[in-house]
């Protein structure tokens, strides 16, 4: 098994990626008043649950309503 400085390199940006989509989604979230689908509370729920990339893109997809 790989020794985890060996992966850090690969570990380390994604974890940064994952941090920002989920600020972003967030902010976007709390700043906006109408979805597409759902309520604020649901999206919030969906995102930090479906933390790893899933939550984000969901909303975005799913949840953002066109400007």
């Amino acid at each position: 098994m790989p020794e985890l400085k060996e992966m850090l390199p690969f570990i380390i940006p994604i974890v940064i990626a994952e941090v920002i989509l989920l600020v972003y989604t967030l902010r976007h979230i709390f700043t906006h008043d109408h979805y597409k689908r759902g309520s604020r509370a649901l999206w919030v729920v969906v995102t930090l649950v479906g933390m790893e990339f899933i939550g984000p893109i969901l909303y975005f997809l799913l949840g953002k309503e066109d400007a």
